[in-house]
């Protein structure tokens, strides 16, 4: 059996290093999540629609199956687009929070 000193048993453990972050990292974050999701939501919605009665049936003089079609061809389109700019607006914020951690 070994035999431990009671000083190292009693001692207090090393605090453990804080990743979480500051908050405002985590606002800002939350922040442009809110966004998007609003973002996601609304755009190829209104873009569905507004397309489908202004622009293919009033526009160019579609039927209103083909106008269907078309218009969700938008809608897909604007939600690639949206999800890119997340991942790019994600991708810069956590590389400026790296580099701004690795500077501390």
């Amino acid at each position: 059996m070994d035999r431990f000193d009671k000083t190292s048993l009693n001692a207090a453990p090393a605090s453990a290093p804080d990743f979480r972050g500051n908050d405002g990292s985590l606002v800002s974050a939350l922040k442009t999540l809110l966004f998007f999701t609003i973002l996601m939501i609304t755009l190829p919605i209104g873009l569905y629609f507004a397309s489908k009665s202004y622009f293919f049936e009033a526009t160019l003089g579609l039927s209103n199956n083909d106008s269907y079609f078309y218009a969700a061809i938008v809608a897909v389109v604007a939600v690639h687009m949206v999800l890119a700019m997340f991942v790019y607006v994600a991708w810069n914020e956590g590389s400026n929070q790296w580099r701004e951690g690795k500077q501390d």
